[in-house]
């Protein structure tokens, strides 16, 4: 199977895949940001299906670094993988690993539902403040570390221009 690994600029609420990933928060109730947006788009059965999702602690649903999989309800997508990315606190409380297993948990899911398209946000490079040149390259590293295994397509979806171009820059010294 051959993977193709893109970088766009884009409302992941609006991609035609399979699967878009949600930068959430560890509630998965819903937040600012990427996960507010998916949560608007996808409608009231996300929040439902959020809800339903078991508690691993109180009001903890997915721990950081790990990832669920609900519905896309009235998504283009038919699946979305809720993921939650590390806080940024200067890299010294294991951020880079808590980002690395976002991706990896994610591409597992993906992998294990069989999906063919995924959309990736700039998971914890909104509030959560994760230096983006940082986190981009962890983000294509652990992607790649996923070949030949990747669904077909992998996208990166940037919400605007400086992201894209963390990614590009990212991605010219590593083979996309």
């Amino acid at each position: 199977m051959s993977s193709s690994i893109e970088i766009i600029e884009a409302d992941i609420t609006t991609l035609q895949v399979e699967a878009i990933v949600n930068a959430a928060n560890e509630t998965l109730l819903g937040g600012g940001g990427v996960d507010g947006a998916i949560h608007r788009a996808a409608g009231p059965g996300l929040l439902v299906a959020c809800r339903a999702l078991p508690q691993v602690r109180p009001n903890v649903r997915c721990p950081t670094g790990e990832a669920r999989i609900t519905p896309g309800f009235d998504l283009p997508a038919k699946y979305v993988i809720h993921t939650v990315g590390p806080v940024w606190y200067g890299g010294g409380r294991g951020e880079a690993d808590l980002l690395a297993g976002c991706y990896r948990a994610a591409l597992a899911l993906a992998v294990e539902q069989s999906i063919r398209s995924i959309a990736f946000p700039a998971i914890s490079c909104g509030i959560f403040g994760y230096p983006a040149e940082q986190a981009v390259a962890i983000a294509l590293h652990e992607t790649q570390a996923w070949l030949p295994t990747l669904p077909e397509r992998v996208l990166f979806c940037c919400f605007g221009s400086a992201m894209v171009a963390a990614y590009c820059r990212a991605a010219g010294s590593t083979s996309t």
